[in-house]
């Protein structure tokens, strides 16, 4: 179903809650669009941090001779290599765009 075709409905009721909910605050808008921005990167660094103690397990498990797969640790391995350079990309623009505002002139 197209979206768009809902904009030609005739329905006064739904037109008007329409409107009414593309007229909210931008204020809050801006506030819940933070808030969801902060969440995700909080969940992603909470990711990462599991993808790490999954292959520090992995690690000892190997070291202790509890498990003979090196396959296992290779995977787990990737996983957290991956996460922690998504990460500091991540981190890295972040700096990158709060630098550039620090430098602009009002």
């Amino acid at each position: 179903m197209d979206i768009n075709s809902l904009y030609n409905i005739s329905s006064d009721i739904i037109r008007n809650d329409y409107r009414e909910s593309v007229g909210q605050s931008s204020q809050a808008e801006g506030e819940d669009a933070f808030a969801s921005f902060f969440q995700a990167a909080v969940d992603s660094i909470n990711t990462t941090n599991g993808y790490i103690s999954d292959w520090e397990n992995e690690e000892i498990k190997l070291a202790l001779g509890e498990t003979e797969s090196t396959h296992d640790l290779t995977i787990a391995l990737q996983k957290a290599s991956t996460a922690i350079s998504y990460t500091v990309a991540v981190r890295d623009k972040f700096l990158e765009a709060y630098n550039t505002i620090m430098q602009m002139q009002i």
